[in-house]
């Protein structure tokens, strides 16, 4: 499974941001509305429902990324062919200014475990959809 998108779905009541890590199959190039538009600047959305195999959900964090989707200079398909990365995290957070952390970038292709483990050396951790978890049981 690799990393396909990075959906923001805005902060909580408490303020915490929250972000979905969508997975897609590892031999699928996935498409979704807006992909292509340059610059993407808000207009491009999620992936088909049919390049989706899970939905990794971060809640409650403080973590601020900013997303290829937004970019007021690249396209999404800029992220698939690896000119920029999907997600990262500002190089002037506080997490890595004041405590040397490493700075958090999230690639298209990143396996789930990769993306697991950064988010874990920050001490969060993704709970998955469970939405899509029924949908590949009634595939089996």
């Amino acid at each position: 499974m690799k990393l396909i998108y990075v959906n923001e779905l805005g902060p909580n009541y408490l303020g915490n941001n929250i972000y979905e890590f969508i997975f897609g199959f590892n031999d699928s190039e996935p498409f979704g509305e807006g992909w292509d538009s340059i610059p993407a600047a808000g207009n491009a959305y999620p992936p088909e429902l049919e390049y989706v195999k899970k939905v990794g959900i971060l809640k409650e964090s403080d973590l601020k990324l900013h997303l290829v989707q937004n970019s007021d200079y690249f396209c999404v398909y800029d992220a698939v062919e690896d000119v920029i990365a999907l997600a990262w995290e500002d190089a002037e957070s506080e997490e890595v200014i004041d405590h040397g952390k490493t700075r958090l970038v999230f690639r298209y292709g990143d396996s789930l475990e990769k993306v697991s483990d950064k988010l874990y050396e920050r001490d969060l951790v993704m709970e998955y959809d469970k939405v899509i978890d029924a949908i590949e049981k009634d595939e089996e």
